[in-house]
This record gives C-alpha cells, sequence and structure tokens, in this order.
C-alpha cells in the first residue's frame, strides 16, 4: 500500500536510500535531511515494513523533481517503483505542478511513465544545490528525464 511517509520511516527511508548510494546510484541521506524532508516521501508499506520510496521534490512554481526513488532488491519487477512514481505524479498535479524531471541512470525506466530525455541545461541552476555534495559533481553523468502535463491533465 503506498501512502505518504511520516516521521516513523526516516530510518527505513534512510537504509533504502543508502543501499542505492552506496552502490553509486543516487545519493546518500542523513537521517536529518530525510526528517527536514520527510512530507515530500511516499512509501509503499507491506506487511509493516517499508519496501519502497520517492520523493516528490518542488523545485519552482511548475516545476517538481521525482528524486530518493529506491525499492527493496526483494520486490523489483513488481511495479513498486512504477506505483511510486505515478502516486507522485498525480500528487505533482494536485499542487498545480505540470512539468516534472528526474536525474537517472535509468532512463528506460522513466521512458516507460511518459517521461522524455531532455539536456540538464534545461533545468534551472537551482536544482543543482544537492548535486554539490555528489562526488560525480561537476561531472554529472546521470540523465535528466522530464514529463509535462498541460493544463487539461489537472
Amino acid at each position: 500500500m503506498i501512502r505518504l511517509a511520516n516521521m516513523g520511516d526516516a530510518k527505513a527511508i534512510q537504509k533504502l536510500v543508502n543501499s542505492y548510494a552506496k552502490q553509486g546510484e543516487m545519493l546518500q541521506l542523513s537521517l536529518n535531511e530525510i526528517y527536514e524532508k520527510i512530507f515530500e516521501f511516499a512509501v509503499w508499506e507491506e506487511h509493516e515494513r517499508i519496501i519502497g520510496c520517492c520523493a516528490l521534490h518542488p523545485a519552482w512554481e511548475d516545476l517538481a523533481e521525482i528524486r530518493s526513488l529506491a525499492v527493496d532488491s526483494s520486490s523489483h519487477k513488481k511495479g513498486v517503483g512504477k506505483a511510486l512514481v505515478e502516486y507522485c505524479l498525480n500528487r505533482a498535479l494536485e499542487f498545480g505542478i505540470t512539468n516534472i524531471f528526474a536525474l537517472t541512470y535509468k532512463p528506460e525506466f522513466f521512458k516507460k511513465l511518459g517521461f522524455d530525455e531532455i539536456s540538464k541545461d534545461l533545468l534551472p541552476k537551482k536544482i543543482w544545490s544537492d548535486c554539490l555534495k555528489c562526488p560525480m559533481f561537476p561531472d554529472c553523468d546521470e540523465i535528466a528525464m522530464m514529463r509535462k502535463f498541460d493544463e487539461t491533465s489537472k
């Protein structure tokens, strides 16, 4: 079941995200960072265990980022990641956000969800503040993906 995260989920979110961070697939998050951004997270809970998480991070008036998408390896290929992204896309639309982007090493996953590859130069410089802690900065090799909704999608 997908639901909005609560404070009690922070350690499970950190464990999921940081398991991918250790593999160089996403940025590591401290517990403090998760607590500060807990309202951005959705989680998939199964049998009282968090098996997936995804955050929707507002970046500007009509722009938000899908970030920290992580699914426990035992639950891969079961639609958990797709469902979490779709949940966050619907939340974005509820807030009137029509441009949603992701920085990813898995562009094929996002293409299946209606995202298109874009140049990172099209994103506002403001979004790069989190990248300063990345070991790949400034030579980012992630791929920028964008999904745009029109006014009728709201």
